[in-house]
């Protein structure tokens, strides 16, 4: 992908912009605090809340227009003017710099928001237009990783040009604004063209076009509970990167080297996440993986909030590393990092997933609108609990992880088939070596059938971890209503069907819970065969796949299942599951094949294109 003129361009323009950020407010911080505060008397803590007020108070005002205009305007031109903002900005902040003068370099400091906040919507707006649904979480994961080392160099950069002497320090300032400003929009002359799919014009509406986007996400349930999951990570975000510097002076004991040793390791902990999450997610969203992210921030975050302060005083960074207190230290936010990756990439791929195209980009501005407020609302809850309450940083970061097991617990809560899914993803990883072929075949969206060859008791887990989206299942009642996996049945959302034999009105039902689940928007998979393969052959599809087809005319996936022909969950040398396991990692190749038409699928088409996909998985197994 950072090889790709589609992706490449765009990844470096954001990056740079990230870093350009936050470098310019830092080194604002601290030139406010080590030299506009002693030169004129100015109150230190006033400085340095009217700076964050400045910067987020752009997000409020601007971000639904910024939204407004990426869904209305061609993406690559807006992204270009952004830029030359920025160029403009940072050439008046090197002027601002260089003369000392505070005042104007907190305007610009507001100017520097508005672009970010102008800039926010058509960042994740533009990646669907280039990257394809299966590339999506990969393209976020190295999104999220490009902003958060940016962030952390930025940061890092800020204290090394302030460290130096008097001129040198202004001078080496002013040129690295501009450089990175410059050099940004330079990388953005690549991004390739990303038209609207709905032009028009947009006027500036601060209060009623803030007001509108929120409501215009409120109609959309599932986008809008994605745009709180986000929030609540910048929430506990924002929380532990303001507090960070005060538990470094009063538990670790050591000065701002160590701070930046710590945020060192939670940057890279999120980067890591989220490359983790591309790999878990192999392409596809995996909402599952929001729960255990969140799960892993409130218990990373609560061993962090149980260590004790560290003896001594004004301990310097080498003295540090030689304790495995700060080590462990460094642990637990490298943790609450990997969490947050985990927790976050599958949260803005659902948001870019969910929202149509002539609106997302407003969707993605309602979600900078909610972070904003969640922000604003981190830092009133630590003048809560630290001021009023006069709690201490140690129980303030116990309500930190506390607030983070609750979501993961609510998230398990009302959406466990999620969870259940990823867990089959990772069993059939740890058990079979897996070959998947054809996987961008399963429609994106819609209702879709997936009929498939019968070989073992095991073909539902690996469809179920190999298709893009979740599926409903056709099962035998006899196995649905076996007392020992009757809850994993039900929480996977398998449909029941037995015999017209045993239950005359069984298959009527079935076929209702069928058509339901499509008509619902859900991929629905079946095995026409009706029964394990005795030979490992494909054997007469039955009417069932034409009956549905009858009351629901939806596209069907054929696909097919080599490798598991032989293992003991098979009728190979045996009845299935009444032989030792006898082979580990075996290799398992699943191909899909591309969708027909309803019209044009029948029982005998779909078993010969079957038979067809069989023989590729077979050749697939041996390359």
């Amino acid at each position: 992908m950072l090889t790709q003129r589609r992706f490449a361009p765009f990844f470096w323009t954001q990056a740079l912009g990230a870093f350009n950020d936050n470098l310019f407010k830092n080194v604002l911080l601290l030139l406010l605090t080590f030299v506009a505060v002693p030169r004129h008397g100015w109150d230190t803590g006033l400085l340095n809340n009217l700076a964050a007020g400045l910067f987020i108070l752009p997000f409020l005002l601007f971000s639904a227009w910024g939204g407004a205009l990426a869904d209305r305007l061609d993406k690559q031109r807006l992204i270009r003017r952004l830029k030359l903002l920025e160029l403009a900005t940072m050439c008046a902040a090197a002027a601002a710099v260089w003369f000392e003068q505070f005042a104007v370099l907190l305007g610009l400091l507001f100017m520097m928001g508005t672009q970010s906040a102008l800039f926010g919507p058509v960042k994740y707006a533009i990646l669907p237009q280039h990257l394809r649904p299966t590339e999506l979480v990969r393209g976020n994961a190295w999104v999220n990783l490009g902003t958060f080392v940016s962030i952390l160099l930025g940061t890092l950069l800020a204290g090394v040009l302030a460290s130096l002497n008097g001129v040198w320090s202004r001078a080496a300032i002013a040129l690295t604004l501009v450089g990175i400003a410059l050099a940004g929009y330079l990388v953005s002359l690549g991004v390739p063209k990303a038209p609207s799919s709905a032009p028009g014009r947009v006027t500036w509406r601060p209060l009623s076009g803030s007001i509108q986007v929120l409501r215009d996400s409120w109609r959309h349930p599932r986008v809008f509970r994605g745009l709180l999951g986000i929030s609540v990570f910048w929430f506990l975000g924002a929380c532990y990167l303001t507090q960070l510097p005060a538990w470094v002076r009063d538990v670790v004991h050591a000065d701002e080297t160590a701070v930046s040793a710590l945020l060192a390791a939670f940057a890279l902990g999120v980067g890591g996440g989220a490359l983790l999450c591309a790999r878990l997610s192999g392409g596809r969203l995996e909402v599952g993986l929001v729960p255990l992210g969140a799960l892993i921030i409130g218990i990373a975050g609560l061993d962090l909030a149980l260590q004790p302060a560290i003896a001594g005083e004004q301990l310097s960074l080498t003295v540090l590393w030689a304790m495995p207190a700060f080590w462990r230290m460094a642990l637990d936010l490298a943790l609450v990092g990997v969490g947050g990756g985990l927790y976050i990439v599958p949260l803005y791929t659902l948001l870019q997933l969910a929202s149509h195209d002539e609106h997302r980009a407003r969707m993605i501005a309602a979600n900078n609108l909610l972070n904003a407020l969640f922000m604003i609302l981190a830092a009133v809850f630590g003048i809560v609990v630290l001021t009023l309450f006069g709690a201490s940083l140690h129980v303030f970061f116990v309500w930190l992880a506390g607030i983070a097991l609750a979501t993961g617990v609510y998230i398990l809560m009302i959406n466990p088939r999620s969870v259940l899914r990823l867990a089959i993803f990772a069993l059939m990883h740890v058990l079979y070596r897996l070959r998947f072929t054809g996987r961008s075949h399963i429609p994106a969206e819609g209702p879709a059938l997936v009929v498939c060859n019968h070989v073992s008791f095991m073909d539902a887990l690996i469809l179920g971890g190999g298709c893009p989206r979740p599926l409903r299942f056709l099962m035998d009642r006899p196995i649905y209503e076996s007392p020992w996996l009757n809850w994993f049945f039900r929480i996977a959302g398998a449909i029941p069907v037995d015999s017209e034999r045993r239950d005359p009105g069984g298959v009527r039902r079935a076929l209702e819970q069928v058509s339901l689940a499509l008509r619902s928007g859900e991929v629905v998979m079946l095995f026409p065969e009706g029964r394990l393969t005795p030979d490992g052959d494909v054997h007469r599809f039955r009417r069932g796949v034409d009956m549905i087809l009858a009351r629901d005319a939806v596209p069907v996936v054929p696909a097919a299942l080599a490798g598991l022909w032989g293992s003991w969950t098979s009728n190979r040398g045996g009845p299935a599951l009444t032989k030792r396991p006898r082979r580990l990692r075996a290799k398992v190749a699943l191909v899909f094949g591309e969708p027909m038409r309803p019209e044009a699928a029948s029982s005998a088409s779909l078993e010969a294109k079957v038979r067809e996909l069989k023989t590729a998985a077979e050749r697939r197994i041996l390359d």
